[in-house]
């Protein structure tokens, strides 16, 4: 059975095409093209989107003479995929490690809702881990 890609799988170009297509929801090369920062030529987009749809990543409808992509998941779906991998990566899996990285990193930038919404979140868990 084959690997299952991540997101992570991919180079910074091609995450900044995905992010763009999620944004959008579907998009056409030359929509991405107006929408990345420091853009390639048009056909140096359109090779990158055709090997993010053979790597499974988006799909295709024709659109008069265009094609139109889309995701083949959703950006919560490969979110999650990518946080396991960034997880299994760098903290050997460990949720609580990872949990504890992000808030030494940005514990200055948390609100009084961010927190709030963490403890909701930790006694979420404690009831469905009983």
């Amino acid at each position: 059975m084959g690997k299952k890609r991540t997101q992570h799988d991919l180079g910074r170009r091609e995450r900044q095409i995905m992010n763009v297509i999620y944004q959008l929801e579907e998009a056409s090369v030359g929509d991405v093209l107006a929408q990345l920062p420091d853009p390639p030529s048009y056909s140096a987009v359109r090779t990158m989107i055709r090997l993010l749809e053979s790597k499974g990543f988006l799909r295709h409808r024709r659109e008069g003479t265009k094609y139109v992509y889309r995701p083949t998941q959703s950006r919560e779906s490969a979110s999650q995929s990518a946080l396991k991998q960034l997880m299994k990566t760098f903290f050997a899996g460990s949720a609580t490690d990872a949990v504890a990285a992000i808030l030494d990193a940005n514990s200055d930038e948390l609100t009084e809702d961010d927190l709030e919404r963490l403890e909701r979140l930790i006694d979420k868990a404690r009831k469905e881990g009983q």
